[in-house]
Formats: structure tokens, C-alpha cells, sequence
């Protein structure tokens, strides 16, 4: 029997209180420091305006730190959130063809745990390059040392070791009790909405944690979000959350300035999104400097007033 085709109407959920995961930005000082009084402020700013921080992701460069810089951002998260919640990256580097690095997992989850933060657990070439009933016991064996974590399927535009899953890989991540969730990184509705049916049908309490900065509303349909964009403007999202948690009608115009300037920031190339950050978080007053990353891709210089504008508009309906 054909299957019929997904009508994703049928997936939204109104009124529905929406779980926010912001990746944290790290900044920089104009000579090439990290700003850690910028970062660790903006890490309490996002967890105090009710979104939970994610260090150590693609916003944070954590591809791009060595383990000592990830250990001192993990250091610093920590001893700024207190007993709040946080999620951290776990990121193992390695080049394609080369084996799995299990051990270096563990050894890189280590810390993360130390510092009482949920693990999400970045893809690399030798997970990536598995087939699919393997990639899905490393996810288990991944389970058997940590409480809960949440996996990341990561499209190639981010980086070259990502890969999204089949289908049938994803029901094996929905059958892992240790894995609470998954961020899906494909800036594809299409694929979304088919895990969310899916994950409707086997395991309602799995989260979706929508990673398209180039589709925010796909938490109209039932998505969580773990997203760089919410790194521009915590305190905005939290807002567009709660007009959804309330059915007020507001939601859907904070959402498409909060678009427009996704739209804007993760044009190609898209890593350069973090820099469009750091304008934009200088434009806010929220840190002295718009350097980023020096191994990171750079906007070009008028980009500050087109973000300019997306601010006003913006901080006026924050107004209403």
C-alpha cells in the first residue's frame, strides 16, 4: 500500500509551550582574546530571559577551540549559571577515511558531564562513515555513560563531516531511552516534518530540535529549537515563545522579523552567520567588539546597517 503523503498541517500544535536551546556565541576582543566578560554575560542573559545556553556548538566555534579553550568555556558557563541548565558540545576531530575515535568521545564527554551539562553530541567523519545499524550502537554505547544527551545531524553547508540520516536511522536514535533528543541541521522542512511524524507516531516525549535558522516557525508544527539565530536575540525569542504558548496573534509578526534576519545572517557563506552575530550583539550594546573566530568567514562591512534596521523593527514590536 502507498504511503500517503504528509500533510503538515496536521502537525501543528497550538498553544503549545515550546522548549528554546540558544547556541551561545563566543566573542572575540580586536585582538583575536576571547571576550569572556561578553560571553559569560550572554550566557546568564539567555538562560535569565527563560532559554536554556548551548556552549561549545558551531556558534561558539567549538570546532575551532582545542580542548583547553573548551574546558575554560565549559569553566566559565558553569561558574556563571550556577544550578541552571546548559547543553555543551561534544566534538571529536578527526579526517575523512579515519576510524571511529570512541574513546576520544568519552574522553571529550568527560568534562562536559564534570560540569553538570547535558552532552550534545557532534557528528564526525568516523561516525558519519558508519553504516547505519553501527552509527545507531555508538549512540547507545554513548548512552551507557551519561544520564541523557542529544544527538545532531548536521547538513554539509555547516560542515564537511555532517551528514543527515535516513529515516530508518532516525527511528533507531528514537529508540535509544538515553538519546531526550535531536537536532536536525538540514534547513529542509520536508525532512523535518517527516521526524516529526514519526516521532509523533513512536515516542511523543523525544524533542525535535529544529536547527533551521531559515524556518524558526517549524515550532508551529511541534519542533523545538536549538538554534544560532536565538543567539542575536534571546530575549526576543523568548517573547515570540510565549505569544505561541498563549495563542496571541503577535507571535507571527516577531517571527518574520526574527526570520528576516535569519534570511539575512545565514546566506552563504553560512559559518560567516557568526559574525553577522557579533555585529549584531555590538549593535545591541551587548559586547564591545564584532571580531569573531579568526579561522571564520567575514560579512562585509555594510551588513551593520541593514542589521541596524532589523533591530528597530524588531525592538518596536518587542514594544507593543
Amino acid at each position: 500500500m502507498t504511503t500517503p503523503p504528509l500533510d503538515p498541517s496536521s502537525l501543528i500544535s497550538p498553544r503549545r509551550k515550546i522548549t528554546g536551546i540558544s547556541a551561545t556565541l563566543l566573542p572575540f576582543t580586536d585582538t583575536g582574546a576571547i571576550d569572556w566578560q561578553g560571553f559569560t554575560a550572554h550566557c546568564l542573559r539567555t538562560a535569565e530571559g527563560g532559554l536554556t545556553p548551548a556552549v561549545n556548538m558551531d556558534t561558539g566555534f567549538g570546532n575551532l577551540l582545542d580542548s583547553s579553550q573548551r574546558s575554560a568555556v565549559l569553566d566559565a558557563a558553569h561558574s556563571t549559571l550556577g544550578n541552571r541548565p546548559f547543553v555543551a558540545g561534544v566534538f571529536v576531530s578527526d579526517s575523512p577515511g579515519q576510524k571511529l575515535n570512541r574513546d576520544g568521545y568519552l574522553r571529550a564527554m568527560s568534562p562536559v558531564l564534570d560540569h553538570g551539562a547535558t552532552p550534545v553530541i557532534f557528528q564526525s567523519y568516523g561516525l558519519t562513515e558508519l553504516p547505519e545499524p553501527e552509527l545507531i550502537a555508538v549512540y547507545e554505547e554513548i548512552g551507557n555513560y551519561c544520564d541523557g544527551f542529544i544527538a545532531f545531524e548536521l547538513g554539509q553547508m555547516f560542515a564537511p563531516f555532517g551528514k543527515i540520516y535516513s529515516l530508518d536511522a532516525y527511528r533507531g536514535l528514537l529508540g535509544i531511552q538515553k538519546c531526550q533528543g535531536a537536532k536536525h541541521s538540514s534547513l529542509k522542512r520536508s525532512s523535518e516534518w517527516e521526524r516529526l511524524a514519526l516521532r509523533n507516531r513512536i515516542r511523543p516525549d523525544f524533542r525535535v530540535y529544529t536547527g533551521n535558522d531559515l524556518a524558526i516557525d517549524m515550532v508551529m508544527y511541534g519542533s523545538d529549537y536549538l538554534l544560532g539565530l536565538s543567539t542575536f536575540a534571546p530575549d526576543f525569542f523568548a517573547k515570540r515563545d510565549k505569544y505561541w504558548e498563549l495563542g496571541d496573534a503577535r507571535f507571527h509578526e516577531l517571527n518574520d522579523w526574527l526570520q528576516y534576519l535569519g534570511f539575512l545572517s545565514f546566506r552563504s557563506p553560512v559559518p560567516a552567520y557568526k559574525h553577522s552575530a557579533a555585529m549584531f550583539l555590538k549593535l545591541r550594546g551587548w559586547i564591545g567588539c564584532d571580531e569573531t573566530h579568526p579561522h571564520s568567514p567575514k560579512r562585509p562591512s555594510p551588513d551593520r546597517d541593514l542589521l541596524r534596521e532589523i533591530l528597530r523593527q524588531i525592538e518596536s514590536l518587542g514594544t507593543e
